[in-house]
């Protein structure tokens, strides 16, 4: 009889739309979870019985059924926050955790170190990234995001690179003194260097015009910070020549001999190239260190050297890469973030507890750089705020009670039909 058959199509409708009202339910509950994504209801219609059998035509259905229930993995606003290890993705990507229960993905960045200094996330998860080398170069080799150099050591002065102009219109004649080097040189700088003990030393180079378009350079230490030297007194450790052509450009750079013996520790002989920018012999501009008719001056000195140092900050960068920042004022990268990508994020199977696992419909993990292959930026002091609208699930949830109340009315209409068969027979 189609009055029984209506009272069952009411019913479906009845369960479509309280599972509605629980889903809508749940983005609002979830307003204010970190990385959430709200989901929607995907309905299809029940065919029961057709008329006409396989000819088609004149069907009459049987209700609905809740088909589906799909996140809609929409990018969340970013909102600012005062925790360094706050981290937020904007664009596609999922973090990547390790727990007791293997590995898992979330968008939920509020991240924080235990006492271990291991990254993770409020529940204890660990978070996963790609493993700096001992030079804090980024590797491939996956693994904890932790802080487990806490010191930096000191690292001895191997190479120090100048930028600079020598003025072409120093007299020759002028003959260097070792023990009156201020006053007998053209032109003097001072550069910062560090022994094997990472201690620093304060070495000046003394530069004399010898001939035209020639150059000799000397470095020199204070006596007391020499092996057998004489405290007030300067020792040459380094010395070599400059050579130019006609146009001021640096032609090629002679050394004649590097050695320091520093004291207090240090190891002796220990080499330090002066390395002044790329000449024409080794096919560079020589224009680094110049010689045009104009002051002698310092542009810039490098050095690669420098002493112990103890961990003072740690910060994220747009790649997600992990920085600690030392006392002595040098960086080392640590780890880098790595973001998980999925041909279809929809079909994740979530975990609760903002965590998702793969699934035979999301598909294998991706898992690479932020900012590659068509993964998003991460950016620190930040996370992503759920994509729950509560003006527009609210009008979801009025509506679903609308066609709640509606279904019902089948019911109830269903019922007094019956009710009309059954007076029939009195």
């Amino acid at each position: 009889m189609g009055i029984l058959s209506s009272l069952y199509t009411g019913i479906t409708g009845l369960q479509g739309q309280g599972e509605a009202l629980a889903i809508y339910g749940d983005n609002i509950a979830n307003a204010s979870t970190i990385g959430f994504k709200v989901s929607r209801p995907e309905f299809q219609d029940v065919i029961a019985k057709s008329l006409k059998g396989l000819l088609g035509g004149n069907q009459i259905g049987r209700g609905t059924r809740l088909a589906a229930v799909n996140p809609i993995f929409q990018q969340g606003s970013i909102q600012q926050t005062e925790s360094s290890t706050d981290l937020a993705i904007t664009g596609d990507g999922f973090y990547t955790l390790r727990g007791i229960d293997g590995q898992s993905f979330t968008r939920n960045g509020a991240f924080h170190f235990d006492k271990d200094g291991k990254l993770i996330n409020a529940d204890g998860y660990q978070v996963q990234g790609f493993q700096a080398d001992e030079k804090g170069k980024i590797t491939s080799r996956m693994g904890d995001i932790s802080v487990d150099r806490t010191v930096v050591d000191a690292r001895k002065t191997s190479k120090v690179d100048l930028f600079m102009n020598l003025d072409l219109r120093a007299d020759k004649s002028l003959v260097f003194d070792p023990e009156k080097p201020e006053s007998t040189s053209h032109f003097a700088t001072g550069v910062t260097v560090y022994d094997t003990a990472g201690t620093p030393h304060v070495v000046t180079l003394y530069f004399n015009k010898i001939d035209d378009g020639v150059w000799q350079w000397r470095a020199m230490a204070k006596g007391d910070e020499i092996n057998g030297g004489i405290k007030g007194t300067q020792i040459e450790q380094a010395s070599g020549r400059l050579m130019y052509d006609t146009d001021g450009r640096l032609r090629e750079q002679i050394t004649d001999k590097s050695a320091f013996n520093f004291a207090k520790g240090a190891l002796p002989d220990q080499k330090i190239s002066f390395n002044f920018g790329s000449d024409k012999k080794s096919g560079g501009s020589g224009v680094e260190v110049s010689q045009y008719g104009t002051n002698s001056e310092t542009y810039k000195t490098l050095q690669d050297g420098y002493t112990a140092g103890t961990l003072a900050g740690l910060t994220f960068n747009e790649d997600g890469i992990l920085a600690a920042i030392y006392t002595n004022g040098e960086t080392m990268n640590l780890a880098q973030i790595a973001l998980a990508k999925f041909e279809n994020p929809e079909g994740l199977f979530k975990m609760g507890q903002n965590r998702f696992r793969e699934s035979r419909l999301s598909g294998q993990a991706t898992i690479g750089a932020p900012q590659a292959g068509g993964r998003g930026r991460v950016s620190s002091k930040t996370i992503e705020a759920s994509t729950t609208d509560i003006a527009n699930e609210f009008i979801n949830l009025m509506t679903a009670q609308r066609n709640f109340q509606a279904n019902s009315r089948v019911i109830t209409t269903s019922d007094e039909m019956l009710g009309e068969v059954l007076n029939l027979k009195k």
